[in-house]
């Protein structure tokens, strides 16, 4: 009966015929399994028809994470409707905005929420959903019964996510079912996921890569997965000796690293270590094989694209590179209106049926990022080796232009990240009264004993002298987003009167 709606049909396709097989363990909770997830997506969808959601219809949600929340997802596709995920931490302004933009016909939200959410919520129909599976949404899916999933074709919207934002305001990218299921289909072959695969899931449901990357590749591989509410170093290094794999960013390798319970003994019955949604520095690639015997497997992705590269399963896995474009996918690297040389640095363009259809009611957004034949303007800036390995060397807006030079900030964070003592670092453009823009790195140092002298030092020689940091600036930590990525933006906004004659 999931034959006509395409996504649903493709993720439910793998666990056919082994309903009463478990899908997710919790550390303190019931199993439950293929069968059970997808009668609780059926219920969901059954509820959702009922509150008025028709297709095409958005579903926003802004809740913890749960198996409840992920039958949410399902069943508002099953429903026809558009799934809206949003980030847990967004404050009640934000979130303003969002639905102000979206027009959700149902949002659902945590019980300590809804009285803020209500204010802003307009028309929509409000529910809840807490931390351990239950609200009034959890009322109104009991005693429901099956549910015919609506025909939706590949070309259907299935998913909308709002960016992050860090260049202005935030763009709903508009993802189909066939985004989607084909994003899934490449990924579950890439990197060999079966139905023996038991996978370590700790990453948020807000966000592609735990939603669309992680949920997905299980369930269209039939696998099983370790359901965690977030990142615990604990629950993973129980987990793992009899888990397969685990998807993180590299915030989740650094802090196994700290862990002496992490040895190759713990490891050995895992196959796979994936990390994204922000770059791993090659020493945690180095010390995560020497300890483990693994070698983390990296990849690239945007909220618009899913993944797009990957470095192979079988094969030279590059510290420091994200590998090739996924099968399906193409990649160009773009400089002046046409195609760059190898290791010559442009920006990145990628196509493929992973590429999403545009912004959400923002069609000039679109046009400028989007172009006819389908090519994807990224904004980060990457170069390709002799071999085709693609390195990511920064945001295109990251880029320092400074006494009309430009400077790459990976480049010279590579460098500083090799110095003895640090720990890692960011290098970002401030304004400058005579260069336009002033180099600056801020650093995080391992332990106190690291000086600016140091760094200044190790730098000598072997930059020029317009790409050295006009200023270093050491901080206990850099400020990340959710996904662990480093946010620049307020770095810049931070420094922004350094050199400023005020």
């Amino acid at each position: 009966m999931y034959d006509q709606n395409h996504l649903i049909s493709r993720l439910h396709a793998a666990s056919a015929g082994y309903e009463t097989r478990n899908f997710a363990t919790f550390p303190a909770r019931a199993s439950v399994t293929f069968g059970e997830l997808f009668a609780g997506a059926e219920r969901n969808a059954a509820a959702l028809v009922a509150m008025g959601v028709q297709p095409g219809d958005r579903v926003a949600v802004q809740v913890k994470k749960t198996i409840e929340a992920i039958q949410l997802y399902l069943g508002t596709v099953m429903a026809g409707g558009v799934f809206l995920p949003l980030n847990t931490a967004y404050t009640t302004a934000e979130i303003a905005y969002f639905l102000g933009d979206a027009t959700p016909r149902v949002v659902v939200c945590d019980p300590e929420r809804e009285d803020a959410i209500r204010e802003i919520a307009g028309d929509a129909k409000l529910v809840t959903l807490d931390a351990k599976g239950y609200g009034s949404l959890t009322d109104s899916v009991v005693g429901r019964g099956g549910f015919t999933p609506v025909a939706r074709e590949a070309d259907d919207l299935a998913a909308i996510l709002y960016t992050s934002g860090t260049t202005g305001r935030s763009k709903g990218a508009m993802l189909s079912h066939h985004n989607l299921a084909s994003n899934s289909a490449t990924l579950k072959d890439y990197w060999q996921f079966t139905d023996q695969d038991v996978l370590i899931h700790a990453l948020p449901i807000f966000h592609t890569h735990g939603l669309f990357v992680a949920t997905n590749v299980a369930l269209f591989a039939g696998a099983r997965v370790v359901f965690l509410p977030g990142f615990d170093a604990d629950a993973i290094l129980d987990a793992m000796p009899n888990a397969t794999a685990l998807m993180g960013v590299p915030t989740f390798y650094t802090r196994l690293l700290a862990d002496d319970r992490l040895t190759r003994d713990r490891a050995a019955n895992m196959r796979l270590f994936i990390s994204g949604s922000a770059p791993l520095l090659v020493d945690t690639h180095e010390q995560w094989e020497a300890r483990t015997g693994h070698r983390i497997l990296e990849r690239y992705g945007m909220t618009e694209t899913n993944m797009s590269t990957s470095n192979p399963y079988d094969g030279d896995r590059r510290a420091g590179t994200v590998g090739f474009p996924l099968p399906g996918v193409e990649a160009r690297i773009m400089a002046d209106g046409a195609e760059v040389g190898t290791d010559e640095i442009g920006v990145l363009e990628v196509r493929g049926s992973n590429v999403f259809k545009g912004y959400w009611q923002m069609p000039e957004k679109t046009a400028e990022e989007l172009r006819p034949d389908g090519w994807f303007i990224t904004g980060d800036m990457a170069k390709r080796d002799a071999d085709g390995y693609v390195t990511i060397v920064g945001r295109e807006k990251d880029l320092v232009i400074t006494g009309g030079f430009n400077v790459y900030p990976k480049e010279i964070e590579s460098l500083i990240d090799d110095v003895l003592g640090v720990l890692e670092s960011a290098v970002i453009g401030v304004p400058h009264p005579d260069f336009g823009e002033a180099v600056v790195a801020i650093v995080v140092a391992e332990n106190n004993g690291l000086s600016i002298d140091q760094i200044k030092s190790a730098l000598d020689g072997q930059l020029a002298k317009f790409k050295q940091p006009k200023q270093i600036i050491l901080l206990p930590e850099l400020p990340r987003n959710t996904m662990g990525k480093v946010q620049k933006k307020a770095l810049r906004e931070t420094y922004s009167t350094l050199f400023s004659d005020g």
